[in-house]
């Protein structure tokens, strides 16, 4: 009987390939045609149409002005839908038209074009103000559209007569009634007319409109030019491309850019609540959050739905918002070999939601071997980083910080970086451990004890409870820091971790090896913690083998530390062929007391009560560097190369 079900689904399997398709799109095709190689459809839409479960649709050269929203889903991971760029072509899809009726206006180099509001159908980018929970403005009018000259954006410009000044910027100005837009722009001496000037006029590029669209391949394209909305953890999260609340996307080898806000969405759907803070001004944003976390999960938010997707070696540049945004759309996947850079690139607007990649909720979410360059935060994760592992990164010239941890609980690992912004790590959190990391900015440290947000069962969305951040927890091990003013100093008030004190911090009685200032607390009197969360009961740290260079002070009561000479400060170069990495060690290097780093030796997390491990479930193990080479696991080099030395070292970290 075995046998015959084994027979029975190869031959099923079989017929299932027998039956995939492939369609072609070509810009000389029609859709009238049938998509074959010799008679090619004209639209990438017409495919999306007609694909299924299987099926693959080759794009050839060109540029295709359209909003691709595929309507049919994959089976599974092998029976996808793949959509990619013929080998060896360059196609783009873009979600602005090329505009060439501009007219001069006299005696100036600014250009008008007058376009009927009918133009945009029911969505006009320049109609739609910039809106959201947690944005900021720097301009009082900051709408959707966006003018290119060239590829690049322009500036907008909030009265008519700023169009004429570009001492600092190109720059646009547009005016909307009832009947037109006008669009008035200055394109410093070009004629838009010869050159090419683009407007954008669809929300999305490669985005369903539906969810539940699962199991999709977008491959080897140019994304560019969206009118995407501000996307908060509160509202539906929209993108340039994205899965809109769907399961199992790859999207790889593509060049994502200029999108209003958001590059790559891996977020929530607007059920789940969409910017009920700001538009109804009743409860206050936390309140949302958490509604919507409740709501999410209650319509099926769990991991046989939503998530695991997979965002790899794709450049993803001049976004306003996020290079990669998500609230619990993104759970169980991976964001690898990407190289984002140049996000919020304009400063048009801010808010709480800029940076490079920006998630929430990132739930066994694996982000490796990424360059985040030039983001304000090269990464924020907020709420609910749960079995999130940070790896192999490089952070440099992020204005607000290379990381950013909020309100989680961890377990969360950061290990293998190069971090070499001013601020390295704002750490409004507990339970994140950092080891084998280059740090060259300050470690800023807030705990948060009037906020609650939940956390869940291992490698689930299962929610077990809720509890606020009285801060600590946190583990540095075997980390090289070269130029942090308070360093891990401003931990000190955290005592050390030893067995046993947990069971202390829910006692009034002091023991000997009770460290200060957390015995003192006791002695003074303090309610034990077990009864409301006194305010004894502060979480402790875990600290041992790092090394400090040019006077970067540690944490008081660690040990096996390195304390180094005054050294150059690491340096980032861009080359034609990549990106290099130039730092120094001394002989603190060599005399640091390391220890191997491990799931036993990390031990689990104090509130979610789970074990620093790998996704799968099974032990982790950092026995590899930033490079892959393999550790000497007994007693590792710190910091995130095995085969550095003492002197100056130099190593390509990034492959154009």
């Amino acid at each position: 009987m075995k046998n015959l079900l084994t027979l029975t689904l190869a031959l099923f399997m079989g017929l299932a390939a027998g039956h995939a398709e492939e369609y072609h799109v070509a810009k000389g095709g029609s859709d009238l045609n049938p998509g074959t190689k010799d008679a090619p459809f004209l639209t990438i839409s017409k495919a999306a149409a007609v694909a299924r479960a299987g099926d693959i649709v080759t794009v050839h050269a060109g540029t295709y002005r359209e909003w691709v929203n595929p309507r049919n889903s994959g089976s599974d991971k092998y029976a996808r839908i793949t959509y990619q760029a013929a080998e060896g072509e360059e196609v783009w899809i873009k979600g602005s038209d090329q505009i060439t009726n501009w007219t001069r206006e006299k005696k100036s180099d600014v250009w008008k074009v007058v376009l009927p509001n009918s133009y945009f159908g029911d969505f006009n980018p320049y109609k739609e103000i910039l809106a959201g929970d947690w944005v900021y403005y720097t301009q009082p009018y900051v709408c959707l559209g966006e003018v290119y000259l060239n590829g690049k954006a322009l500036w907008q410009i909030g009265t008519r007569e700023g169009v004429n000044d570009t001492s600092e910027h190109l720059c646009w100005y547009v005016e909307v009634d009832d009947n037109q837009t006008v669009i008035y722009a200055n394109f410093g001496g070009a004629d838009p007319n010869k050159e090419l000037a683009e407007i954008n006029v669809r929300p999305a590029v490669f985005y369903p409109k539906l969810s539940g669209v699962n199991f999709i391949t977008v491959r080897g394209f140019h994304l560019s030019q969206a009118a995407t909305q501000w996307a908060p953890p509160t509202a539906y999260q929209e993108g340039l491309i994205g899965p809109h609340w769907s399961k199992g996307w790859v999207i790889e080898d593509n060049e994502i850019s200029h999108s209003k806000c958001v590059g790559v969405s891996l977020g929530k759907d607007r059920a789940s609540g969409h910017n009920r803070w700001t538009t109804e001004r009743e409860l206050i944003g936390f309140n949302r959050e958490l509604e919507s976390i409740f709501k999410a999960y209650n319509m099926g938010w769990n991991k046989e739905n939503i998530g695991s997707h997979v965002i790899r070696r794709n450049e993803i540049r001049d976004c306003g918002q996020a290079g990669v945004v998500g609230h619990l759309g993104g759970v169980f996947s991976t964001i690898e070999d990407n190289y984002i850079h140049d996000i919020n690139y304009n400063v048009q607007f801010g808010g709480a939601e800029v940076g490079c990649i920006k998630l929430h909720a990132a739930i066994d979410v694996l982000v490796k071997d990424n360059v985040l360059d030039n983001g304000v935060r090269g990464m924020w994760l907020d709420w609910q980083a749960i079995g999130t592992r940070v790896t192999g990164n490089t952070f440099a010239h992020n204005t607000t910080c290379d990381l950013m941890i909020e309100v989680s609980h961890g377990p969360c690992l950061v290990d293998n970086n190069i971090m070499l912004s001013p601020v390295a790590f704002l750490d409004m959190a507990q339970g994140t451990a950092f080891v084998h990391n280059i740090i060259c900015g300050e470690v800023t440290f807030r705990p948060v004890p009037n906020r609650y947000t939940p956390y869940h069962a291992p490698h689930s969305t299962d929610v077990v409870g809720v509890m606020n951040f009285p801060g600590g927890d946190d583990r540095f091990y075997n980390n090289v820091f070269y130029g942090a003013k308070a360093g891990l100093s401003v931990y000190d008030e955290r005592p050390p971790y030893y067995p046993g004190i947990f069971r202390d911090m829910n006692t009034v009685t002091v023991r000997d090896e009770m460290p200060e200032p957390f015995a003192e607390r006791l002695r003074k009197g303090s309610v034990p913690a077990g009864s409301n969360q006194g305010d004894n009961f502060w979480l402790p740290m875990h600290v041992a083998g790092n090394v400090y260079y040019n006077g970067v002070p540690g944490y008081k009561f660690e040990k096996g530390a390195a304390t180094g000479g005054n050294v150059p400060m690491p340096e980032m170069e861009y080359r034609e062929n990549g990106i290099f990495l130039k730092f120094t060690l001394d002989g603190a290097w060599n005399s640091a007391s390391t220890r191997p780093v491990d799931t036993e030796m990390l031990e689990k997390a104090y509130y979610t009560d789970s074990y620093y491990e790998n996704r799968d479930e099974t032990p982790l193990r950092i026995d590899h560097d930033f490079a892959g080479a393999l550790r000497n696991f007994a007693a590792p080099k710190p910091g995130p190369f095995e085969n550095a030395s003492v002197g100056q070292n130099e190593i390509m970290i990034w492959k154009f």
